[in-house]
């Protein structure tokens, strides 16, 4: 109901179970709502063919509105984290796609610089700390509206469909209205704390950001302001930006290159 997560090809940085031989790093992968492994099967593919073995994290769409389960999915994924750091330390880089960063990527940001209590140890958040390396964004972060979770499960890209079922979409706004009105109150709160938590990590670099101009979940213009925000703060930040390119979909934009514009 509020995630779940995996060793994408069953490779685990420690060669064990199924894993073959050792990895160079992990790539802990917070996929966008609602995904599917299928559909993350070609960004798995590609981190191995780089010598990475991939950590992916599914987050659900109530995991937005509940900032406790959101915290306690990201306590899972830091626990099967450190079963391998314990095993061999290496690498680890966050890879945030979409929605990602709200439905995990904060939570866990926050255990691991202890702004928020979780089930491990502190000398376990301290390991994955001093493992951590770099950050990617890609397609996001996008802000927290009360409407967020909607417009990404009825979206076309997040459905992998052109149009969404006519009861899917009476569902998904029903609960989505009524989740509106039993978190009124909250929604400001949580999204201060939410990009408060995000431009805390700038240290955690370098921190790479993939956006499109033409992105309608996740609009150039906040993600750009997201990336020069951390430039502002210190970060070392390279922010790509496409003309055009399918939600999620920057890294497998033809040949790799961009058509728009880049800053460091």
């Amino acid at each position: 109901m509020w995630g779940r997560h995996y060793w994408g090809g069953g490779r685990r940085p420690s060669g064990g179970a199924g894993g073959g031989a050792e990895v160079g790093g992990v790539v802990v992968m917070f996929a966008w709502l609602s995904s599917q492994e299928r559909h993350v099967r070609a960004y798995v593919e590609l981190y191995a063919a780089l010598g990475w073995a991939c950590l992916v994290c599914h987050s659900e769409f109530l995991t937005l509105f509940f900032p406790d389960k959101a915290a306690m999915l990201a306590d899972r994924v830091l626990a099967e984290l450190v079963k391998e750091l314990k095993v061999r330390p290496v690498p680890v880089v966050f890879a945030s796609f979409s929605g990602g960063p709200k439905g995990c990527t904060y939570k866990v940001l926050q255990l691991i610089e202890r702004r928020c209590e979780g089930q491990l140890s502190l000398d376990e958040y301290q390991l994955v700390r001093d493992c951590l390396c770099g950050q990617m964004y890609d397609s996001s972060p996008v802000d927290f509206v009360s409407d967020l979770g909607t417009r990404f499960l009825l979206h076309p890209s997040v459905l992998k469909m052109s149009q969404p079922p006519r009861i899917l979409s009476w569902m998904t706004r029903g609960i989505a209205s009524g989740l509106d009105t039993l978190f009124i109150g909250k929604f400001e709160a949580q999204r201060a704390e939410y990009w408060d938590t995000l431009y805390s990590s700038v240290h955690v670099g370098p921190i790479l950001i993939l956006c499109s101009e033409d992105d309608e979940l996740a609009p150039c213009s906040i993600v750009q302001k997201f990336g020069r925000r951390l430039l502002e703060l210190g970060g070392d930040v390279n922010l790509v930006k496409w003309q055009s390119s399918p939600h999620v979909g920057e890294l497998f934009v033809p040949s790799y290159v961009p058509n728009g514009t880049s800053f460091q």
